[in-house]
């Protein structure tokens, strides 16, 4: 294969880059900057692309991120492109905030009692919802009995108040993002123009001038 690496990636190191990526976070931010800066699209789409990016960051669908973003960047009009690229607001780095945040709005919001140690337990539960779904599928196929415990505690104490809770802050740090980012694309485009039409025309000049001395030379 032509673009085949010539070291293949590990598990582990593919692991290893979901939570720090080559070169850090940091460039892996201007990275995506200017993929979003860069799209052949308006500013105000662009941007509503962002928005619908980061808004699902804030969701706990988690290995649905790309789907919901590009369904929410159709109902917004927005850029498809740029509505996945937003979604690594959402990082490692990140999420534990946005979850527990998430996690405790929600629960106030549905007037459930947030336990303190949930906190500590969030990745647990899914992994204990994970099994059960696993066990369940296995099931079907086998003659044991569908288990339901962890499915039933997750959705109650982490799901259903994630999902809610994220709503706010989601809406919150999209519209933020919305507004920031629209009138820096806006300006970035317009410079961009500018540069590409300047090296036109000195482009034009020097072919003008060119067959101007062919002219001369005949």
């Amino acid at each position: 294969m032509v673009f085949k690496r010539r070291n293949p990636r590990t598990y582990l190191r593919m692991l290893a880059e979901a939570f720090w990526p080559r070169g850090g976070w940091t460039r892996a931010f201007h990275y995506v900057r200017h993929r979003v800066r860069r799209l052949p699209d308006s500013s105000h789409k662009i941007a509503r692309g962002v928005f619908a990016g980061v808004f699902t960051s804030f969701t706990p669908l988690f290995g649905l991120h790309f789907v919901t973003a590009v369904i929410i960047a159709k109902l917004v009009r927005g850029n498809i492109l740029a509505a996945i690229l937003a979604t690594f607001f959402g990082n490692p780095i990140s999420f534990p905030i946005i979850a527990i945040m998430s996690v405790k709005l929600g629960h106030l919001i549905l007037g459930t009692k947030f336990d303190e140690s949930t906190h500590a337990t969030i990745f647990g539960k899914f992994v204990g919802a994970g099994a059960d779904l696993k066990h369940n599928f296995l099931a079907i196929f086998s003659d044991s009995t569908a288990q339901w415990g962890n499915l039933y505690n997750f959705y109650n104490e982490i799901f259903l108040p994630y999902l809610v809770g994220g709503l706010v802050p989601g809406l919150i740090a999209g519209l933020i993002c919305y507004y920031l980012s629209e009138p820096l694309i806006a300006v970035y485009q317009k410079r961009r123009r500018t540069k590409i039409k300047a090296r036109f025309d000195k482009l034009r000049s020097r072919l003008h001038a060119r067959a101007e001395e062919r002219r001369e030379k005949r």
